[in-house]
This record gives C-alpha cells, structure tokens and sequence, in this order.
C-alpha cells in the first residue's frame, strides 16, 4: 500500500474518519498539521491543480459563512496568500503520494488513485476492532 502524507486540522472529526479510511485500506500515514505545517506558495498551489480557485476553499470556513472571504472573487496570488494567513480556508485534508497531490478527500479520486478498501470483510475488521464505515469500536469497560 502507500506512504499517504496527510495534512490535516488536529481535532477536525471529518479529518479523523479520514485518516480511519486511509489506514483501514491499509495505507501508512504521515500525519501533518496543516495549521502549523511549513509550506510555501508554491507548495500549498500543488495541491490544487487545474482546480478552479472556488475549489480550493473550505466552504465550512468561518470567514467564508460569514462572508469576509468570498473565494469565487480572489484570483490565484490572493487565494493563496488568504490561505497561508488563516489555515482554515484551505480544503482539507491535503494529501500527498510520491509525487502526486490533491485537496479534499474524494473516495472515488482516492479509491482510483491508491485505493481506498484492504479486500478484508467487514467481519474481520470487526474482530481486530478496526473498521472502515464510519464507527468506533471501543473495548468495554469490565463490571464492576
């Protein structure tokens, strides 16, 4: 399987269950923060590709409800440059392979890319504690 690095906001539960899905497919991780995380222009533009500016944007972002930011009326420079200020706009996560790098989490793009099942059946998942649909499995607490 493959090296997935992953940039992600520490506490995001979307984020969370993602990085569950990656590692449930038997992918090994690389976590990133992406509010801490060292990265340029240049690196941060990578990960969009021929994405249209409008696509890079989280639309989840405070500044974007509230209407501070409008992503559709920003070109490249000043897209990137709001990016890089507030970590929260940027589409997450941000994920690359080798070379490759792409922005948000599409299963069918990630499924096509690096695959995003084991082949293993939900039951033996189940009996390693470990699935990938979207749950926890925690042990239980013995009685008192």
């Amino acid at each position: 399987m493959a090296e997935v690095i992953f940039y992600g906001l520490a506490g995001c539960p979307a984020n969370a269950r993602q990085k569950q899905q990656l590692a449930a497919a038997g992918h090994r991780l690389v976590e990133r923060d992406l509010a801490t995380a060292d990265l340029t222009t240049d690196d941060l533009r990578a990960f969009f590709g021929d994405k249209e500016v409008d696509a890079w944007f989280n639309r989840r972002a405070a500044a974007v409800k509230s209407g501070a930011v409008t992503p559709g009326a920003l070109d490249e420079s000043a897209a990137l440059a709001a990016m890089l200020a507030d970590r929260d706009l940027i589409r997450r996560p941000l994920i690359q392979v080798g070379d490759r790098r792409e922005a948000g989490f599409d299963p069918t793009t990630l499924h096509a890319w690096i695959g995003l099942t084991s082949g293993e059946s939900c039951d033996d998942k189940h009996a390693r504690g470990q699935c990938d649909h979207g749950h926890q499995h925690f042990v239980k607490a013995p009685a008192a």
